[in-house]
């Protein structure tokens, strides 16, 4: 049984570096991820030591050039490590993604060269750790309908209000915020720890992403020195960038889950024996094994082609949303499947399924819900809006 489905030999679309690149986070997340991760997620303990670990192997901002701590990898570089992460748990994987598309991506794209310089390197090693402020405690399919603003105070802006299920937020070192501006502009801001008024409680009691540590952002007068604005970013055009990139590596990322689930899914149906014989036997296990593999196939091959299309600057927003919709559900729908096959035994900790579908709950309604996706793609298609 190999460890990574490829049913459709995709890997004759890898480059060898594409490849190499794969191995090497593979070994990895076999190493330092998987002999840990379910107990971080019962503890409910986020392994904080991984991400200078991260940074080492070249995890985050692979695509950021060389002159700033990346790597200069292309962006199907970038879906293959993020499907590497998120085969060890979709918390680790989202730190990542923050990292890389929400706070590595906005500086680089949006930022001055000294920005780029003071931040982006430390980002990359690991050194620093970022999260990216953009959902509000009554706004989260409406950014804009934010609340949080910026008062330019002459030598300084000062910043008031609140961001809420912020990935990384308690532990982050900076933060990229989103706000108005006296003229009801939303700018992004590069918000420091210590700052006086800026706390970042930490939410607790959740049933999913429980190795990921999630939290607030809570502004009250803090004083942003001018030099932090992001240059380059007027509107909301900005953050729904960064998000594009996220989701891109979201629709990579929860093949991963995916992969993981169908695995050890199918391992057990060989070894577990009912009735005289392997439960593999059954047709009604073949079926849900066979759609698994087909839907797993399915998405692999979407998001190979959209990462072709992200290296040639050609992917379209409406694209990106339906990848991440679609292999999301895909890989939320496998693990259901996959629990069955395990019967009882798929709720314990001694298999990662259930922790891969309670993760997988949060990661169909971040970064744009399952339905809002749908909506982009039905104003695609009609140039009608349904969500206005």
């Amino acid at each position: 049984m190999k460890l990574f489905p490829d049913y459709f030999i995709i890997d004759d679309l890898l480059s060898n570096e594409q490849k190499i690149i794969r191995e090497s986070i593979r070994e990895w997340v076999n190493r330092s991820v998987i002999p840990i991760i379910d107990k971080a997620a019962q503890d409910h303990v986020f392994p904080k030591h991984l991400i200078r670990e991260m940074g080492e192997i070249g995890a985050f901002g692979p695509y950021i050039p060389e002159k700033y701590g990346g790597a200069g990898l292309d962006q199907i570089s970038y879906g293959i490590i993020m499907t590497e992460l998120e085969r060890g748990d979709s918390g680790i994987r989202s730190a990542a993604s923050v990292q890389s598309s929400l706070v590595m991506y906005p500086i680089y794209t949006f930022g001055s060269e000294d920005q780029k310089m003071k931040y982006l390197p430390r980002l990359a090693s690991g050194e620093l750790i970022g999260c990216f402020g953009l959902t509000e405690p009554n706004h989260g399919s409406d950014p804009g309908g934010m609340l949080t603003h910026i008062e330019d105070k002459g030598d300084y802006f000062l910043l008031n209000g609140s961001k809420m299920w912020i990935t990384n937020s308690p532990v982050a070192d900076i933060a990229i915020v989103w706000a108005k501006d006296d003229n009801n502009v939303v700018r992004g801001l590069i918000v420091e720890k210590g700052m006086k008024g800026f706390t970042a409680p930490e939410t607790l009691k959740k049933w999913s992403l429980r190795a990921s540590i999630t939290g607030e952002l809570v502004f009250d007068n803090v004083e942003v020195p001018k030099e932090n604005i992001l240059p380059n970013a007027q509107g909301l055009k900005g953050p729904l960038k960064c998000l594009n990139s996220a989701r891109y590596g979201i629709s990579w990322g929860v093949i991963g889950a995916a992969v993981d689930c169908y695995n050890t899914a199918l391992k057990y149906s060989l070894e577990r024996k009912q009735f005289g014989k392997p439960i593999a036997s059954f047709q009604l296990q073949q079926k849900k094994l066979a759609e698994m593999i087909t839907e797993i196939t399915k998405a692999q091959l979407m998001a190979w082609r959209l990462g072709t299309l992200k290296n040639d600057d050609k992917a379209t927003p409406s694209q990106i949303s339906m990848a991440k919709r679609n292999n999301v559900d895909m890989a939320l729908n496998i693990a259901r499947q996959s629990r069955q096959i395990l019967g009882a035994m798929g709720i314990t900790g001694d298999f990662p399924i259930m922790r891969h579908m309670m993760n997988l709950e949060s990661v169909i309604t971040y970064e744009g819900t399952h339905d809002i996706h749908l909506l982009i793609t039905g104003l695609d298609i009609t140039g009608i809006a349904a969500f206005e």
